[in-house]
């Protein structure tokens, strides 16, 4: 398959994430699930290896306006914590676009997420000022060092990065 065609599918995805936003189940409480500054995800204590088992539980993420981090399904809504942000961004794909540089931030839930003007790069408010790409349902992914060096890489003389024809400034 062609890889901008299988990008294409994949950004396809992203829009067909379970409609938590329309969900509005009252709080059932706190679960001992933990998001580590490293991405890790833990239960009880117990790291969670099971990727699709992550991916799911990402999929039910939301932060809302009180700056709590809530798994959430029609029924149910639990608190959870998180250290520094949910979700890692571990790589990038370039790409060219309509003769444009096209950039997407593959997530370490093997999401792609185009890097454009609804998933912008920010500085994150809170994490030390490091940077992250906005996401969904109020998420964002941190960048992890080697992705971060792959981006500043990216670069322009006077740091902006240049992504499907918009501009983000690094500092």
């Amino acid at each position: 398959m062609n890889e901008d065609l299988s990008d294409e599918l994949k950004f396809e995805r992203l829009e067909r994430k379970p409609p938590i936003h329309l969900w509005s189940p009252n709080l059932s409480g706190d679960i001992d699930i933990l998001i580590k500054r490293d991405g890790s995800w833990w239960h009880d204590g117990a790291k969670i290896n099971r990727k699709p088992l992550v991916k799911f539980f990402a999929g039910l993420l939301r932060r809302e306006v009180d700056g709590e981090y809530y798994l959430v399904t029609p029924e149910e809504k639990w608190r959870i914590t998180v250290e520094l942000l949910p979700l890692m961004v571990i790589g990038l794909k370039k790409s060219n676009c309509s003769r444009v540089p096209c950039l997407n931030a593959v997530l370490n839930t093997d999401e792609i997420v185009p890097i454009n003007s609804r998933y912008k790069i920010q500085q994150s408010v809170g994490t030390g000022g490091i940077a992250s790409i906005v996401l969904w349902n109020g998420l964002s992914g941190f960048f992890n060092r080697s992705s971060w060096y792959e981006l500043v890489n990216l670069c322009d003389d006077n740091f902006f990065i240049h992504s499907y024809g918009e501009r983000f400034k690094l500092y």
